[in-house]
């Protein structure tokens, strides 16, 4: 059996992250997703969605066997729990893949670095261009 892990933040979901994670899966047989602690989302703006409901929500895809919380301390740690046979990355995600391959090799993990190119593009095919708009629509308040 293929195991395929996939990561990310996963705040809004839109059509871009439906269709990496359906990408993701045709890579396997079971796709895990790796869901990012709000204490580690560095690269971006904090996720408005609590990290627990982001994980339900990814979990319910039916292309998604299973959803974890990531490791708050060491974002490597469900890597070396589950072995994956793949780890995909996004076309956008920030990841370098020669360092992750690096750091991967270090840990002595063996798994395949695959980054998915295939996107959608639509107008509101990003989290925060999404957030943009309800307050571009609505105002703050």
């Amino acid at each position: 059996m293929k195991r395929v892990v996939a990561t990310g933040t996963f705040d809004i979901l839109h059509p871009g992250h439906i269709r990496f994670l359906e990408e993701a899966k045709k890579l396997g047989d079971e796709l895990i997703v790796i869901i990012a602690r709000e204490k580690n989302v560095q690269h971006k703006p904090k996720p408005v969605i609590p990290e627990e409901q982001r994980r339900k929500v990814v979990e319910a895809l039916k292309f998604v066997d299973k959803a974890i919380l990531g490791d708050e301390n060491d974002i490597f740690k469900p890597i070396i729990e589950l072995k994956p046979d793949i780890i995909v990355l996004g076309y956008d995600q920030h990841f370098s893949e020669e360092w992750l391959r690096e750091e991967l090799k270090k840990r002595n993990l063996r798994c395949e670095v695959v980054r998915i190119k295939a996107r959608e593009d639509c107008k509101l095919c990003s989290s925060h261009k999404i957030i943009e708009r309800i307050v571009e629509k609505y105002g703050v308040k």
